[in-house]
């Protein structure tokens, strides 16, 4: 039941990157990093399993791509950090600036927003 609206979520996110990524001169994040399907060359697992394997590296791996997507949309427009502490960090949250910290986000928004230098 899950899979349709999977599905339509992979495709308006991928739309919105195609988009809006360039405008902003934000790196896109490549779909084939986190959606890799493999498993179905393994010749121990009979069909169920393989179907089964197939929608999990589907699922898991599309939300690491909307993850990615999201981490550097919010570096480019959110970039402060949360006032109370979050279960887990992303990979770009440690560039971001403290909350509260006025003097910095006004020295260092531009400089930050388009610090994609390690991708």
């Amino acid at each position: 039941m899950c899979i349709v609206p999977a599905i339509l979520m992979d495709i308006t996110v991928s739309l919105y990157q195609a988009i809006c990524f360039p405008l902003y001169n934000i790196p896109k994040v490549k779909r084939q990093d986190y959606i890799i399907f493999d498993r179905q060359y393994l010749d121990y697992l009979n069909i169920i399993e393989k179907f089964n394997c197939a929608y999990c590296l589907y699922i898991n791996g599309l939300f690491g791509y909307l993850q990615e997507i999201g981490e550097r949309t919010e570096q480019f427009w959110c970039l402060i950090k949360h006032a109370k502490r979050i279960n887990q960090l992303h990979s770009r949250y440690q560039k971001f600036i403290d909350y509260g910290d006025a003097k910095s986000y006004q020295v260092k928004h531009e400089t930050i927003r388009q610090d994609f230098k390690d991708l």
